[in-house]
């Protein structure tokens, strides 16, 4: 078959575009990608830090962000710094991680009641930033593998308290309200009830949760979960929610790590912001982001994804694996 027909595919909530390959035999030998280990030294500080036996949150940075904007802001910023303090020179957040007990380094996969205990600290984080009022974002991750960026092989989420809303949850919160006015409903809950109906980029569905691969996936086997039930944000999930997603999580980065070789990743959580209220047009979901290739000069110079896998592909691959059937990734 011949090789290199880009499909261009639009997101429907943001409007941005991709660039899919949509003519190329899917080629495993090209993207199984095991997740190398951190050259810690040996000395892994999430086991000794903070002390105690069980899920802990440590603080690698406080007041990890300041806010500069331009240089000509930055100019401003410098002739400033004589007469405050530097936790006042528009300094904010702060860069932490809850981390899993002492000498876990299993994958989040393989851990059980381990990954709803780590979400459960990750929603009180959100609740509290909320309450303090402090800054406008908490953003939760997870990087797994050296290729994804980790500093460490202790399982563990990281936060990171942002003065700002990111640019891709601000598209996201622009296209949905724009969506709603448009079609009088959340995208993300059309998208749940599509992708259950059309099963073509299905990965995963239980009654509280959906998973599967974006029609304008940015990157090969990008998975979304997202709950059925509409809600802004994170921070305000039942314990019931927490669970479901919990267990989606298992299947699908369990799903991964059969097809891809136990791939690197990283996880992502998109959440409301912390000081607007966006209950109608915004939906909480997570984003698993493979990290099987690199980036090349197309992307960079246009900001244009190109993913050489279709989400169709990546799905049929990861279900063929599981014995053929959504339920069997269960």
């Amino acid at each position: 078959m011949s090789a290199g027909l880009f499909e261009l595919r639009k997101d429907p909530i943001t409007g941005w575009w991709v660039a899919t390959i949509v003519d190329r035999d899917f080629d495993r030998s090209r993207f199984a990608r095991a997740a190398e280990p951190v050259d810690d030294g040996g000395d892994c500080q999430n086991c000794r830090m903070p002390p105690g036996d069980g899920v802990r949150v440590r603080i690698l940075k406080d007041y990890a962000f300041h806010v500069i904007g331009t240089e000509a802001e930055r100019g401003e910023l410098d002739r400033s710094f004589a007469q405050v303090t530097v936790a006042g020179a528009r300094a904010a957040g702060s860069w932490r991680t809850i981390a899993a007990p002492p000498g876990e380094h299993r994958p989040l996969a393989q851990v059980g009641e381990m990954t709803e205990q780590l979400l459960l600290v990750a929603r009180a984080a959100i609740a509290d930033a909320t309450a303090a009022a402090q800054t406008d974002y908490l953003q939760v991750v997870q990087n797994w593998g050296a290729q994804a960026g980790a500093r460490t092989n202790h399982l563990c989420l990281d936060l990171y308290d942002l003065p700002l809303i990111p640019h891709r949850v601000g598209e996201e919160l622009g296209g949905a309200a724009r969506f709603v006015i448009r079609e009088g409903e959340c995208p993300w809950c059309r998208l749940v009830r599509e992708e259950s109906r059309a099963r073509d980029r299905l990965v995963w569905e239980d009654a509280a949760t959906v998973a599967f691969a974006p029609w304008g996936s940015r990157s090969p086997f990008e998975v979304w979960i997202v709950p059925r039930e509409h809600q802004a944000d994170f921070g305000q999930a039942d314990d019931a929610a927490v669970r479901a997603t919990a267990q989606a999580l298992r299947q699908v980065l369990g799903g991964l790590a059969v097809s891809l070789d136990g791939p690197p990743y990283n996880l992502v959580l998109h959440t409301a912001p912390l000081r607007e209220r966006v209950d109608a047009t915004f939906h909480w979901h997570w984003e698993v982001h493979p990290r099987l290739r690199e980036v090349a000069g197309l992307e960079l110079g246009t900001g244009l994804p190109v993913n050489p896998v279709s989400p169709e592909a990546a799905v049929e691959e990861l279900l063929e694996r599981a014995g053929g059937r959504v339920d069997a990734v269960r």
